[in-house]
């Protein structure tokens, strides 16, 4: 692992005004170090969700610092986080978000196609994101032909075939069963440590946070423990 990738310095956000004010955040400070695998736990309420969507530029905080790559993410008007999530960020979430009647190698192509990418340039990375994944196959069959293990698989070339600096999972394994949740756990971790991808993860299931190097365990909207697992680099 490297220097930080991401810094939070007493972050709070506040839903509402007045007496229907909600803290979401109560100032929140941790770092993610470029290599890591986080998995960020905690119950209904804790935060963790709140915190994936300000990683993920989808919300802002009300108060403190967000540090993503030396920028000051908080300072950042809507088509600069727009910006952000587009070159830097891949999302996967509990939802596959496939689109139906489109192939396997079309949905991965999606965010090429955003970046006007020529065609071939496209079909080139969105072939070799899904042979990452293992579906090398499968390029050209629908959501419809795919389990959902396949999909979800699809749904994870799609999110890394712009090579962002960092994956941002919601809940990845919350609609599959047992087997097909540690195959796409032990995809996340290949991926974290061969090829190097930041991943920061929401799960309410401690199996799945368990392939993590580190866990933020949030409670009442603030950092409850952050533990680091043994033999973790």
């Amino acid at each position: 692992m490297s220097e930080a990738l991401i810094r939070l310095n007493q972050v709070t956000k506040t839903y509402g005004s007045g007496q229907a004010a909600f803290q979401a955040l109560k100032g929140i400070s941790f770092e993610i170090a470029a290599g890591e695998f986080v998995a960020v736990m905690g119950p209904s309420g804790s935060g963790k969700s709140t915190v994936m969507n300000i990683l993920g530029c989808l919300d802002v905080p009300s108060g403190g610092e967000y540090i993503f790559m030396g920028e000051h993410v908080e300072n950042l008007n809507r088509d600069q986080r727009a910006l952000l999530r587009r070159n830097y960020l891949g999302f996967v979430f509990q939802g596959f978000n496939l689109l139906a009647r489109t192939t396997a190698l079309e949905n991965v192509e999606l965010p090429l196609l955003y970046r006007g990418l020529p065609l071939a340039e496209r079909h080139a990375q969105a072939r070799a994101a899904l042979e990452l994944v293992g579906l090398t196959d499968w390029a050209h069959h629908t959501p419809a032909e795919l389990s959902g293990g396949q999909q979800q698989r699809v749904a994870i070339a799609r999110a890394i075939v712009t090579k962002p600096a960092l994956l941002l999972a919601d809940e990845p394994t919350g609609n599959l069963d047992t087997e097909r949740s540690e195959e796409i756990m032990g995809l996340l971790t290949q991926l974290n440590t061969e090829h190097g991808i930041t991943i920061l993860m929401v799960t309410h299931e401690a199996p799945m946070a368990a392939h993590a190097s580190r866990t933020v365990h949030f409670i009442d909207g603030v950092v409850g423990h952050d533990t680091a697992y043994m033999g973790a680099d």
